[in-house]
């Protein structure tokens, strides 16, 4: 009955918010992080070095810069690559606006291209009908966790000359086949925000294969300096030259070292999101009131989110007011996300582009992330699963 949800004045299911992403810092973190503060590096010292070299060999990669930030990442990884005014990048609108973001700051100009129905990543048709003279680089998205379709999407870009880069903020510890997340792109980002699968408090990290472009994104990091304090310590040296315009997007060794200790952890955690997820699917998989995103054959799910669609068709309410219900339960939903050009600042850029991208804006209608994180319990799982039932049992059709 609709009165015995919270949000009419019922008992919620929980009395304290269970968030929808948490981060775990132990007692072998905080030992790592303590280390290098009792060093003599704080930062540009041996420990980024020892985290990046770390970091490559988990993705396979042959380089991998850490910055400041998983923005910084993706501002650094246009920049390195020469995109500039005057360059189109094509990017989804179901993003965070960091993804987009980073093409302004360079001068470029996002182009949107539609998502897949199914699992809501970047659609190759969409892209191939974004592609322009002067598109020169796609951001693919992994959004949630599931990497896009790389092949499909490189069968597009190759011979354009066109960059395909990858996003992969949500994904790290997934793949597929026998390839990581991390090279299935010309570059790829990770963020090391406390939601994120390991953190550093804040940071990024771009991973690539390219020699030259690795070499450019630490210059980028550091003002556009082609040297770092700890080479001309070792040296002797004072002088530096900066060959390009950067910024200061330089990484703390102790936040690698936080970094550093959780990435040991990783395949654990991300173990431990598929069980969750295969929790909701088997729980919520047969409800006629949901849809439950795709997961592709021969592609690894590294599950930052787990979204689910509210059938609009299904339910008395809309998402609006689900949400609102379940945040009362004390169950902390979250939605991923406003289409990017929905935003004031791009409808100023760019003009009014709603309706450009349908099946993206269809489904920011009825998405909600529910909570997923290594640290949640077979309790908390019941917990969410039980607020999901009084919405279903008040409001469904």
């Amino acid at each position: 009955m609709a009165s015995d949800l919270a949000i009419l004045g019922g008992t919620p299911v929980r009395t304290e918010m269970l968030p929808y992403g948490r981060q775990a810092v132990d007692g072998e973190d905080i030992e790592a992080v303590v280390r290098v503060l009792e060093s003599d590096w704080l930062t540009t010292g041996p420990g980024v070095e020892e985290f990046e070299e770390s970091f490559a060999q988990k993705c396979g990669a042959t380089h991998a810069v850490a910055v400041s930030s998983g923005t910084a990442a993706l501002h650094a990884m246009l920049a390195s690559l020469g995109i500039r005014k005057g360059d189109e990048v094509i990017v989804p609108p179901l993003t965070f606006v960091a993804s987009v973001n980073a093409a302004v700051y360079v001068g470029a100009t996002p182009v949107f291209a539609d998502v897949d129905s199914e699992s809501l990543l970047l659609d190759p048709e969409s892209v191939a009908a974004c592609l322009s003279p002067k598109t020169r680089a796609v951001i693919a998205v992994d959004y949630a966790g599931h990497p896009c379709d790389y092949e499909a999407l490189r069968s597009i870009t190759d011979g354009q000359d066109v960059s395909l880069l990858s996003d992969g903020c949500h994904a790290l510890g997934g793949g597929q086949g026998d390839r990581s997340v991390g090279v299935l792109a010309d570059a790829t980002t990770f963020s090391l925000h406390p939601v994120k699968h390991i953190t550093a408090g804040e940071g990024g990290v771009v991973t690539t294969n390219d020699h030259i472009v690795a070499e450019r994104l630490r210059w980028f990091r550091n003002h556009g300096i082609t040297s770092d304090h700890q080479t001309r310590a070792a040296r002797g040296s004072w002088f530096y030259e900066v060959e390009q315009l950067g910024f200061n997007y330089r990484i703390t060794d102790f936040q690698c070292a936080l970094a550093g200790s959780q990435l040991k952890k990783l395949d654990q955690w991300v173990g431990r999101r598929k069980a969750i997820a295969a929790a909701y699917d088997l729980r919520l998989g047969g409800l006629k009131e949901l849809s439950l995103l795709k997961s592709r054959e021969g592609f690894s799910h590294a599950y930052h989110l787990y979204v689910v669609r509210f059938r609009p068709d299904a339910f008395s309410v809309d998402r609006a007011r689900i949400f609102e219900a379940l945040r009362a339960e004390g169950i902390g939903v979250n939605v991923h996300y406003i289409p990017v050009y929905y935003h004031p600042f791009y409808k100023n850029l760019l003009g009014d582009q709603k309706g450009l991208c349908p099946v993206a804006e269809e489904a920011y209608e009825q998405v909600i992330s529910l909570p997923i994180f290594p640290g949640m319990t077979e309790s908390d799982i019941e917990d969410v699963l039980a607020a999901i039932k009084k919405v279903i049992a008040a409001w469904g059709i």
